[in-house]
This record gives structure tokens, sequence and C-alpha cells, in this order.
């Protein structure tokens, strides 16, 4: 007499072998790795901001203070198929010249825009994180930053990225506690 088949019970009979059912979940977790890492609509907005930039940069050091106003340039692309945008941009500081490289992307599993900025002129990043408007042309991100000329660590800052047509879009940096506006850049295709 077979023992195997008295000792299965109605839930063990329709159960598949540990092999297959370790072979379904992984490919249940392969489809939904595809499926999370595949560029959508929301990527797409980010190839409005593809190219080469003239930029107009006002900073408010003083908000009652008409802005320090310099000028810059950007060179932007899209990397990794598409889902990330990569910006270089060459501008000045207080007079002095400084390169800085923001990765933007959109993170499909979260259903947030992200962004990671960097320069040469100091030694922390900028890391913020938010929401769009339903046409993804207006994208706005929160986060932390540190100040070195004020001392001050984790300052809450907004930031709002406006796309105006295909040749112009603006950039908006606000203080997070006062909402004092404290950047603008207006960039025009070049």
């Amino acid at each position: 007499m077979n023992t195997d088949v008295l000792e299965q019970t109605p839930q063990t009979r329709n159960q598949k072998p540990a092999g297959a059912a370790q072979s379904q979940d992984k490919a249940e977790m392969m489809q939904k790795m595809k499926v999370a890492g595949a560029p959508g609509a929301s990527h797409q907005a980010l190839q409005h901001l593809v190219g080469n930039w003239k930029a107009e940069v006002k900073c408010w050091m003083d908000p009652s203070a008409p802005p320090e106003i310099s000028p810059g340039t950007s060179k932007a692309n899209l990397v990794f198929g598409g889902r990330f945008l990569e910006e270089e941009f060459h501008g000045q500081m207080m007079g002095h010249p400084f390169v800085g490289k923001t990765l933007m992307g959109y993170d499909n599993a979260k259903q947030t825009f992200n962004s990671v900025w960097i320069s040469d002129n100091q030694t922390s990043m900028f890391i913020s994180e938010g929401k769009a408007d339903g046409a993804n042309k207006v994208i706005t991100l929160e986060g932390k930053a540190n100040c070195a000329a004020s001392g001050r660590r984790d300052m809450p800052m907004k930031t709002v990225l406006r796309i105006l047509s295909p040749d112009k879009h603006t950039f908006e940096m606000f203080d997070g506690n006062s909402n004092a506006k404290t950047m603008e850049i207006t960039y025009t295709r070049q």
C-alpha cells in the first residue's frame, strides 16, 4: 500500500512541489521588477528637459533685497534607457564659478519624483522627493539642505520645476520654514 497517498490531506494534494513553487514565485517577482523598472509617462515628462540650455540665475540672500543675477549653462540627457535625467550645470555662486550635477527620476514603486544635487563647491548632497501635477508640467520636491555659510543644518527646502514650453522651463527653490524664494533659474533652449 502506498503510504504517500494516505498521508496527503486535501490541502496538500493540490500543492505544487517546492521547486515549482519557487520557480513560479521567482517568475512573479521578475515580472513585478520588470513592470516597476519600465519607463512610463512620468519618465517621458523628463524628455522636455533634455538639451542644451542658457540659464539666468536669480539668488536672494535677503528676501527683502534685490536678487543677485548671474548667467549659467546646462546640458541634460536621459540615461539608463530613459529612466533618469542627468543634468550638468555651469554657473556662478557669489562671483565664483561652479559645476553641479542633478540626477532626477521617477520611482514607479513609490510613485514619486526623486532628485539628487551635487556640486564642486560643497561636500553634501541635496536629496529631494515629491509629486507632479496631473500633466507632469509642475514637479514639486522637498528635502533638507545644509548651508556652510550660515552653519544651518537640515534646513527644509522646497523646489518647484515648471515646464513652460518645449523651449523654456524654470526651477525655483524656497526656504521650507518661511516659504521665501531663495533662487529662481530660467532655462531657455539654445
